[in-house]
Parts: structure tokens; C-alpha cells; sequence
């Protein structure tokens, strides 16, 4: 069965958001990359992006991986509000929806608080510190 695993642009605070995220998560990074370690003349890199992340992706629980770029300047800045996705974090009790909703939305907006929904789950939404939407949900019907 394949599996999904986000991955998120960020404007040049990449390494902090995934800091803060693996202190929610726990976690290990199984990679970081940053601009330097691809630079060479065929990928000449300012010296004001080469410590900026080009992939970094924290591992959560067996087989999930959230992973994650700083866009280069050159690119654009990526929306930091954009709201056409969300990333869903299905938990294995309420403890663990609480502690994930607490912790990720802190300093964050919060959409729809951590409670009993109208269809069954235990369900909150919410906008981190860094811009990105999560849903976290445990549904007690497996």
C-alpha cells in the first residue's frame, strides 16, 4: 500500500519550523540537506542560501515522514497563507490528539478547537506559528 508524506515550503525558516515540530513529534531527522552541500559550478548558490535547507524530513511513529524545503529567493516566496490543504494527523487516543493539538498550535490561530464533532471523531483545526493547517483527529471507531 503506498504511503503519503507531506512536504512543506517554507520562506527560509525550514530547520526552525522542523525543530519545533520534532519537539511536538519527537522523532528523528533522517536527512538534512542544505543549499552548500549541492553547490558547484553547474549549481552556483548565493552565499546568503547556503545554509538553507534543501530537504530535511523528520521521521513520526513507523512509516510516516514530514518533509520539508526553504524555497530560494530567487524563486519567489511561497503563500504562507494559502488554504487549499491541510495536514491531517489521526491519533490512537484523545491524550495523544490533545497533546499533538496543544503543542502544534501553540502561538498558531486556531480554526476549530480539540473536541467531540458531530460526526463522531475527536477533531480539532488549527494554523501553526509558521503558516501550515493541521487537522488533528482520533476517531474511537477506529
Amino acid at each position: 500500500m503506498p504511503i503519503i508524506n507531506p512536504h512543506i515550503n517554507f520562506n527560509g525558516n525550514a530547520e526552525e519550523a522542523f525543530t519545533f515540530y520534532r519537539s511536538v513529534f519527537g522523532g528523528e531527522f533522517t536527512k538534512i540537506i542544505r543549499f552548500k552541500d549541492l553547490a558547484g559550478p553547474e549549481f552556483p548558490v548565493a552565499e546568503k542560501e547556503e545554509n538553507k535547507i534543501m530537504h530535511i524530513a523528520l521521521s513520526i511513529g513507523k512509516s510516516n515522514r514530514l518533509m520539508a524545503n526553504d524555497v530560494p529567493e530567487f524563486m519567489g516566496r511561497t503563500n504562507e497563507n494559502e488554504n487549499r490543504s491541510k495536514i491531517v494527523v489521526s491519533t490512537d487516543s484523545k491524550e495523544e490528539a490533545d497533546k499533538i493539538f496543544n503543542g502544534l498550535s501553540a502561538e498558531g490561530e486556531l480554526e476549530g478547537p480539540i473536541g467531540d464533532s458531530p460526526w463522531g471523531t475527536y477533531f480539532g483545526c488549527f494554523r501553526d506559528k509558521y503558516g501550515i493547517e493541521w487537522i488533528v483527529e482520533f476517531d474511537p471507531k477506529g
